[in-house]
């Protein structure tokens, strides 16, 4: 469903993304972790389409994102660790704007719309200007945004900032369940316990590079560390590729 094969990004003599090969399977939801600068928002926004790679390829659902950028982007529900919202819209006058990028029609668009405000609890603050919304709620109606066209795939940059516990649990047991139903997530963050709780697999990147895969355990037994968690396999690893 998401496959990178030799993904590399330079910027001048800086390479942020060197040489990455990654696949993720359908249903699957893979984390992607690694310290500040490792290149993970890079990866992200070459598979949002954003930017474009130096060399390598992102395939997307089968669609060549670096050759048919529109149609690929057509299957993907993508959330930025800093989303932009026009704060002169409302929250549903937002999510129509978004649906009509997608192509979505009248037919379907308001029950989708109002089921996406009601499970993120914005629906009281539907008809409110964006610009009234709290850091909170601008992230949940970017979620709601992103899943309204029903996406075959999810990118995620960071989806826990400025949430509270109750909407952090209310975006793990989400993301689980879309992934029951098909959908194939991709999230890259910093919080590992977060990772840890929802991922089947795990990516660590380190420098520009991919430096293991696999599940916790699997992580646990390369990195041959006591505690079965990802904190201490992150840490083990990023300094031994120091």
């Amino acid at each position: 469903m998401i496959e990178l094969t030799g993904l590399t990004k330079k910027y001048g003599r800086i390479i942020a993304v060197n040489n990455l090969n990654l696949k993720v399977n359908e249903g699957e939801i893979f984390g992607f972790i690694g310290p500040n600068g490792a290149g993970k928002t890079t990866t992200i926004r070459m598979m949002g389409g954003l930017i474009a790679p130096t060399s390598g390829s992102v395939i997307i659902n089968g669609i060549d994102m670096l050759k048919e950028p529109e149609r690929g982007k057509q299957c993907i529900g993508f959330i930025p660790d800093r989303p932009y919202l026009y704060g002169k819209l409302t929250g549903m006058e937002f999510l129509r704007f978004t649906a009509d990028l997608y192509g979505m029609g009248n037919s379907n668009f308001y029950d989708k719309a109002e089921s996406m405000l009601r499970t993120f609890s914005l629906w009281d603050w539907a008809g409110e200007l964006i610009d009234s919304y709290s850091h909170g709620m601008k992230q949940r109606l970017i979620m709601s945004a992103a899943l309204i066209h029903d996406p075959k795939v999810l990118i995620v940059d960071e989806p826990m900032v400025g949430l509270d516990p109750r909407a952090i649990r209310l975006v793990k047991d989400m993301l689980k369940q879309l992934a029951s139903e098909g959908m194939t997530i991709f999230v890259s963050t910093h919080a590992l316990e977060v990772a840890q709780d929802i991922c089947t697999r795990v990516g660590v990147i380190h420098k520009g590079m991919v430096i293991a895969t696999g599940s916790t355990k699997a992580l646990v037994e390369q990195a041959m560390v006591d505690r079965e968690d990802l904190e201490s396999v992150f840490l083990r690893l990023t300094e031994e590729a120091a």
